[in-house]
């Protein structure tokens, strides 16, 4: 596997040392099972499309914890066995995990046709947005007011 070398953009950055952490622990043999998309569907808001046919509603489990998300599908075992002649519908459990940046929330989540759409949406609060700050002129220091002796 190759190595990248970050610390050029350490040198102007402030408070992106976790980047390097999930660099490294981004594996070559990360699960593809189920597949995925990524959109973004406005400014702030983003959907997690998975295809996960054969799932129902009640065989998928979705927790947001912190800052991941994760996705653990898991199946009834049937009682009665099937006569298969070919599967290719692939019914094995899976999990899969994402990392969410700060200040993404889940807004929802709905399984559609064989896909689970999660919804996501960025919501920073007001005292994390940039603000203006204006340059005024110099200050004039107050006054001193005398005090005189009783």
């Amino acid at each position: 596997m190759r190595t990248f070398d970050f610390s050029p953009l350490f040198r102007s950055s402030v408070g992106f040392d976790r980047l390097a952490q999930l660099m490294d622990s981004a594996r070559d043999d990360v699960p593809t099972y189920p597949p995925y998309n990524i959109e973004r569907t406005g400014e702030d808001q983003y959907r997690i499309t998975m295809a996960v046919a054969g799932f129902g509603e009640n065989d998928i489990e979705i927790t947001a914890q912190e800052n991941a998300l994760t996705v653990i599908g898991k199946q009834p075992k049937d009682e009665a066995p099937k006569s298969l002649l070919y599967r290719g519908i692939a019914g094995r459990p899976f999990q899969r995990r994402f990392e969410l940046a700060e200040y993404i929330r889940v807004s929802g989540a709905s399984l559609e046709n064989g896909l689970l759409h999660i919804e996501l949406v960025r919501e920073v609060p007001e005292a994390v947005k940039p603000r203006n700050i204006k340059i005024g002129s110099k200050v004039e220091q107050p006054k001193a007011v005398e005090q005189k002796a009783a």
